[in-house]
């Protein structure tokens, strides 16, 4: 018997075992990457687009913050992926960065400088799409519906990844293989024919 004189059933407590959960892992932080540069699903400034392919933008990486890693995060890796890119599929890598330290919660404005002073000690970038290491900024063709940049960060289970020389492909998979969470921030660009 409930308070109230109600009959308990299985059926009856499973459910509200179900609505405990669910209270209790909303009471956790949500791990969440944002930026004071790009809102949500907002456009991505011309301080951030790409300064070359005919594009004329700062070509500085965003400022990013993030917060509710799980408790076992030992270090992050940051991936922003253009999916829209005509590239007959595979998109275009913008910024690469692993080994970014489990106590780190954020990378300042133009930390994707390309030679790497602006990253926090022990940050590696890898290579791009652009051919080298360093943010690229978007850079879509004209006309082109606005492309979506998804700014992905990866919280791992290893202390950093020895990727030298891979391929953005082959370090994806060895982020994806090493998850224990992500958070993910879409920012738009487009540009007029």
């Amino acid at each position: 018997m409930r308070p109230g004189g109600l009959q308990s059933s299985p059926q009856l407590f499973r459910v509200e075992v179900l609505v405990a959960a669910r209270k209790k892992s909303a009471a956790r932080a949500q791990f969440k990457l944002v930026s004071p540069d790009i809102r949500p699903n907002g456009p991505i400034a011309m301080e951030q687009v790409f300064n070359g392919f005919g594009c004329s933008g700062g070509n500085i990486s965003p400022a990013l913050g993030w917060a509710g890693a799980p408790e076992a995060t030992k270090s992050f890796a940051l991936l922003v992926h253009d999916p829209d890119a005509p590239t007959g599929g595979a998109g275009w890598w913008h910024w690469f960065v692993i080994n970014i330290p489990a106590g780190t919660i954020h990378l300042r404005k133009d930390a994707g400088k390309a030679d790497g002073s602006n990253l926090p000690s022990g940050c590696v970038h890898m290579d791009t799409d652009f051919g080298g290491p360093g943010w690229g900024g978007p850079c879509p063709p004209p006309g082109d519906k606005p492309h979506r940049y998804n700014f992905t960060l990866y919280a791992l289970k290893v202390d950093g990844l020895d990727v030298s020389g891979a391929s953005a492909s082959l370090a994806g998979y060895m982020i994806n293989a090493n998850a224990i969470g992500k958070a993910k921030l879409i920012g738009k660009f487009g540009r007029k024919r």
